[in-house]
């Protein structure tokens, strides 16, 4: 019988597979699709019942136990983070039916979705530092598919600058890795744990813990390695940019998470240094969410903003600050999600991204401009919305540690986010309608959009619900030893 946290990932991978002997039956891509997703939220909901009750969940693949063979893990941050995208991606898959041209569809647009979700799945999953490099790859090379689909020039470019970073990003990655195999002599990341934590304080670690944060900042956009992201996410279909944009450099926030607090957790500079870059990363995000006139580019760099509000909270390492990252991680995923869907559909409109050349959409249109008022609010951390639950625990843990400027910059972020998309919401809803406004069928391509706002609304104002489960997520990371004694069995 097939462990029930391998589900998650071998649903997807066989869809995909199957998906390519149909690329021409585009309906039954798109239920297969959708049954793909529908099926992989249930068992993440069954996943994490389990969890809670039965504690962290693994299987040893082959029969070869920890640390020998290949352990895949389930814990409560990474059952969360699977559940949260599948929602996203069946939301993504339903917005293309309409948001996607016939050309890109035709083109193996769904498997390259599956085998995306295999990789980002995949990555939450491992127990294995090499493995996490493996679904790292997995997920580049279906990016690289989708971001190129089209075949437009500006596709063309900003794939190019996209596969370069990457590469080097993945050379850095297998070097790190040696370097950690040469120290501790095992890729098995709870017997890493087990080995770093008797090799006292060497410098080693430290220059490792460095290149991890390297590799990881480039795959998650932190500063200074974020300036591939702008020009790169631009350059995709909505769907395709929805999809990159709530799960891709999350990625990359997770496998810091997940490595600084198994790996690193005694080495209070990389923390220093990791809370330094992220209060950097959120000033930049801010900056540039401001800047622009662009929607595409505005929601981009309120990305770079979160990617920052996450790991700032991560690293101050405590339990409310940890609560609130995990909290907003899962909050940020689905209400990026739905901006990226909603800005599409205003795009599709206007027939443009530019908000000088857009205006008084809220005359035919009210329910996408409300809709859009909310997902506004909630990415900013308005109550009683999801985001502001999060950000207020994060803001609560820099106090405990006594570091207010971090917490001072988070709520003036938190200003700058709020005004970035409330631009959109006046210029591009109020005034007289400008001339490019058509009525255009939008039911299909709002609904999407209109269930991750929901949702968010529902796990702002349900927060007592699901406060043990986030709790549960938290103490996994601040608490090593669960995780070590959950995979080695000791």
């Amino acid at each position: 019988m097939i462990n029930l946290i391998l589900l998650p990932i071998l649903i997807p991978l066989f869809m995909g597979i199957i998906l390519i002997f149909f690329h021409k039956k585009i309906i039954l891509q798109r239920i297969f699709s959708l049954l793909s997703t529908s099926t992989c939220i249930i068992v993440a909901l069954f996943m994490i019942d389990k969890i809670k009750n039965a504690g962290i969940q693994t299987v040893n693949l082959s029969n070869w136990d920890a640390p020998f063979g290949i352990t895949i893990v389930s814990d409560m941050v990474s059952a969360l983070l699977v559940l949260t995208t599948n929602i996203i991606a069946f939301c993504c898959i339903l917005y293309s039916f309409k948001g996607i041209d016939s050309e890109r569809e035709n083109y193996f647009y769904y498997s390259m979705i599956q085998f995306l979700l295999v990789g980002v799945i995949g990555a939450f999953s491992t127990g294995d530092i090499f493995n996490l490099f493996v679904f790292f790859e997995v997920m580049l090379m279906a990016s690289y598919v989708l971001l190129v689909l089209g075949n437009t020039k500006i596709q063309l470019r900003e794939t190019v600058k996209y596969i370069i970073i990457n590469v080097v990003a993945s050379a850095l990655f297998v070097i790190a890795v040696a370097y950690l195999y040469s120290v501790v002599g095992t890729l098995n990341m709870a017997f890493i744990s087990e080995r770093i934590s008797g090799l006292g304080d060497t410098g080693i670690l430290t220059v490792i813990a460095v290149l991890f944060l390297i590799v990881f900042g480039l795959k998650g956009a932190i500063f200074p390695l974020f300036f591939w992201l702008p020009g790169s996410y631009n350059a995709a279909p909505i769907p395709i940019l929805a999809l990159f944009g709530a799960l891709l450099t999350k990625v990359g926030v997770y496998s810091i998470a997940r490595t600084y607090s198994l790996f690193f957790y005694e080495d209070s500079y990389v923390f220093a240094l990791l809370g330094t870059l992220a209060l950097i990363t959120i000033i930049l995000g801010a900056i540039g969410s401001i800047a622009y006139n662009d929607v595409k580019k505005i929601i981009i760099y309120n990305i770079v903003t979160a990617i920052g509000v996450i790991l700032f909270g991560f690293s101050t390492f405590n339990t409310a600050s940890l609560t609130g990252a995990i909290f907003y991680l899962i909050h940020d995923m689905i209400i990026k999600g739905a901006l990226f869907l909603l800005i599409g559909i205003i795009i599709y409109i206007t027939g443009t991204s530019n908000l000088k050349s857009m205006s008084g959409l809220i005359k035919r249109y009210p329910l996408l401009a409300w809709t859009f008022f909310i997902a506004a609010l909630g990415l900013a951390g308005i109550p009683p919305l999801s985001g502001f639950v999060g950000k207020l625990l994060i803001i609560q843990g820099a106090f405990e540690e006594s570091n207010y400027i971090g917490g001072f910059i988070i709520v003036l972020s938190s200003l700058l986010v709020l005004l970035s998309v409330i631009k959109i919401f006046v210029k591009a809803f109020w005034g007289d309608e400008s001339d490019n406004v058509t009525k255009k069928p939008i039911k299909t391509l709002l609904f999407p959009g209109c269930i991750l706002v929901l949702l968010s609304f529902l796990i702002g104002i349900g927060v007592e619900m699901l406060l043990p489960y986030i709790s549960l997520a938290a103490e996994s990371l601040l608490q090593p030893e669960n995780y070590i004694h959950a995979v080695l069995k000791e």
